[in-house]
């Protein structure tokens, strides 16, 4: 998750290196939606012996949801995909899937790092 202000993120290396990587992704989604990306797969990618699946915590916001695209209802309980970037005046967030309107929570403020 990377904290971000409204007036200073294009000087912030972390959100410009974090962006390039999300960038990255969606242009290798791309071209296999286009079946494109077989033929461009990259010869010196690292090899990953001896793999499984696993899972690891990730940073999420729950709360009580009102005008949710999919899950409809009012102060409905939900948790939402993994958190990618808050605002530093906490007013917003933005999860995988969607922006957040932020209103109050239990600590009043989060811990947030920079």
């Amino acid at each position: 998750m990377l904290v971000f202000d409204w007036n200073e993120t294009s000087r912030d290396e972390r959100f410009g290196l974090q962006l390039q990587r999300f960038k990255a992704l969606v242009a290798d989604m791309e071209a296999v939606q286009q079946q494109k990306m077989q033929k461009a797969l990259p010869e010196g990618a690292p090899i990953l012996e001896q793999w499984a699946l696993t899972c690891r915590p990730v940073l999420c916001l729950t709360g009580l949801s009102t005008g949710h695209p999919r899950l409809v209802g009012k102060d409905r309980s939900i948790i939402t995909s993994d958190l990618q970037l808050v605002s530093a005046d906490q007013a917003w967030a933005r999860t995988t899937s969607r922006w957040y309107r932020l209103g109050l929570n239990e600590d009043n403020l989060l811990k947030l790092h920079s």
